[in-house]
């Protein structure tokens, strides 16, 4: 019994004794039908979570006279701004000066319009209207860190559902385009809508996606597969040079999503630019895990995954030293890959580049939001039944993360402007996703952003825990500075950590868009600095405001990072060998997989 519980797997589902299996299978089906239909509705997200945080603000905030007190006080004085600026408004012929400006990142009330009377009331009242709920959900004494993050995340839902922008009579934007079109951009909106709802009902990707078919317009750098096991494919890419640096490169994507995003289009492709700059590069391509995957573990993503690669470029290329690099949870797992390595004296690895992941979970961003007891019940529910996490669930709870960007803004835009933003690669890699394990999905949720086993030394390898400081191989992080999924400051922490050579970059950019930075691409800058292994550490505010900004991308500097240890120059080697044949051409066969 205590087996089962600790491995995820609810005691309900236990043989219950003679006569209970029944009303039990019974139970468990109502159960399990019932969770999966109210996730369609929240996106993955436990109702029961939310409710345990309002009632701890609830009580806490009848408990707080002072604070209630403090948001009387707050919200008459936004009443009174606000009046007196409707008067303002209503006594000028220009614009009034303005109660309050829209945060950096929100771009809904950019347009001139939203200057003009009487939009420039609305927009104001909905403003000062989003810093009073701010108000109201923060600072309230005795409430947790984590239930105010998730009342501040499920009133900015809220409020982002009911933006002015949304709604065609308060949008100046949409009212213009709806004169200057007599209509047709209601009409385009209305077609794109019913395309939207066929191609969710058919299960079909978005327009245009046909237009980056991997193998023929993504992931179209030449190479061969030459190892497939049960859970990934690995992939030896083509020489472009006629000499190689003689230590490799293995690259480590994140299991979340098809591993092409680092082999997009052939001008941001990074595996092109590795292999153009005289690397042998390898890639994990993983498998997409189906019900007959639900027990598979994160130890065997590690063996199967990272070591199984690992070996096999090994036996290709014997007694070399690998560069290994690891994406956004990729990266994660080649961590835990390369600390119970040295824990165990294997010196494989020649060095460590980190793109967007953590190994501390301590501050994991808006992702953490999902991230809690109750919440993983809720998932582990969901899961039980079907094996994995669906795609549609977890593109649900990311879209959410930032709703009013990916959610009503586009929704605006094109059911109500009438237009389509043209598909490109990112998009429709990004469309193209994968489910994940049930068994393993429970695991590295409560393991590492819930317990943060990680980076407190409590996570097991074989039985044994690991340390991330035993790492002596340099390190190489990348933080990118408008990343919601992997925080930089949280992605600064491997330099807390270890105790070996760190090169830390802070770039420009998101999650994706910052990793995926070829050298042509305009508008970019980075940070990096170098720091030994016996330097002393800096916390990551004062590192951003000290480090100076180079403009370009970030890439050239890993590139020259990787030539300094990566051996000198040699003839290329052949694609595969013998024990490990060509068993097809890249992108594989696992990329395919629906």
């Amino acid at each position: 019994m205590t087996e089962a519980v600790e491995s995820g797997i609810d005691a309900q589902t236990l043989d219950t004794g003679e006569g209970g299996d029944a009303t039990s299978s019974l139970q468990d089906t109502l159960d399990h039908a019932t969770q999966i239909w109210l996730s369609r509705f929240t996106h993955g997200l436990s109702p029961a979570a939310l409710m345990g945080a309002w009632f701890d603000w609830a009580t806490h905030m009848a408990a707080a006279p002072g604070k209630q007190l403090q948001l009387v006080e707050k919200t008459n004085e936004k009443t009174r701004n606000h009046i007196r600026y409707v008067h303002d408004c209503m006594g000028r012929v220009g614009n009034a000066e303005p109660c309050i400006e829209p945060l950096p990142q929100d771009h809904r009330f950019r347009d001139d319009g939203w200057k003009m009377k009487p939009f420039n009331v609305i927009q104001q009242g909905f403003l000062q209207q989003q810093e009073m709920w701010h108000n109201v959900v923060t600072g309230v004494p005795g409430v947790t860190a984590e239930h105010e993050r998730e009342l501040q995340f499920l009133t900015r839902q809220v409020l982002d559902m009911f933006s002015p922008s949304n709604f065609l009579w308060t949008n100046p934007e949409v009212l213009k385009r709806t004169r200057e079109e007599s209509g047709l951009n209601l009409v385009r909106g209305a077609q794109n809508y019913l395309e939207d709802m066929k191609n969710a009902m058919a299960g079909t990707v978005p327009d245009g996606a046909d237009m980056f078919l991997p193998g023929k317009d993504v992931a179209v750098t030449k190479g061969k597969v030459i190892h497939r096991n049960r859970l990934i494919e690995l992939i030896q890419y083509e020489p472009l040079t006629d000499t190689v640096r003689a230590e490799p490169i293995l690259i480590v994507p994140a299991w979340i999503m098809k591993y092409y995003i680092l082999d997009l289009s052939q001008q941001n492709s990074m595996v092109r630019y590795l292999v153009e700059q005289g690397h042998t590069v390898f890639m994990i391509s993983w498998k997409n895990p189906d019900a007959g995957d639900r027990d598979l573990t994160m130890d065997d993503y590690r063996r199967l995954g990272v070591m199984d690669a690992l070996d096999v470029i090994g036996d290709i290329l014997p007694d070399r030293k690998i560069q290994a690099v690891g994406y956004c949870l990729g990266g994660t797992l080649l961590s835990i890959a390369a600390a119970a390595m040295a824990r165990n004296g294997d010196d494989r690895l020649g060095s460590l580049s980190l793109l967007a992941s953590q190994v501390d979970f301590t501050e994991p961003g808006e992702l953490g939001l999902f991230i809690n007891e109750s919440q993983l019940a809720f998932l582990d529910s969901i899961m039980w039944k079907q094996g994995y996490l669906d795609t549609t669930q977890m593109a649900g709870a990311f879209q959410m993360l930032r709703s009013s960007d990916l959610i009503w803004s586009r929704m605006s835009h094109d059911y109500q402007m009438g237009e389509r933003t043209p598909m490109f690669d990112l998009m429709a890699w990004n469309a193209d996703a994968t489910r994940m394990p049930y068994r393993m999905h429970s695991e590295y949720l409560r393991k590492l952003y819930l317990n943060n086993d990680l980076a407190e030394g409590r996570f097991e390898v074989e039985g044994h825990p690991i340390h991330v400081s035993d790492i002596r191989a340099p390190v190489f992080a990348v933080g990118t500075l408008k990343d919601h999924v992997a925080p930089w400051k949280s992605v600064f922490k491997t330099d807390m950590l270890s105790d070996t050579d760190v090169t830390f970059v802070l770039t420009s950019g998101g999650h994706n868009a910052g990793i995926v930075s070829e050298p042509r691409r305009p508008r970019r800058s980075f940070q990096i600095t170098d720091r030994l292994a016996e330097d002393l550490h800096v916390g990551p505010v004062t590192w951003a405001e000290t480090t100076p900004k180079e403009d370009g991308s970030w890439w050239t500097a890993w590139a020259e990072w990787l030539d300094l240890r990566a051996g000198a120059h040699v003839p290329a080697p052949r694609m595969g060998r013998k024990g490990h044949p060509p068993v097809a051409d890249a992108p594989g066969t696992y990329i395919f997989q629906k």
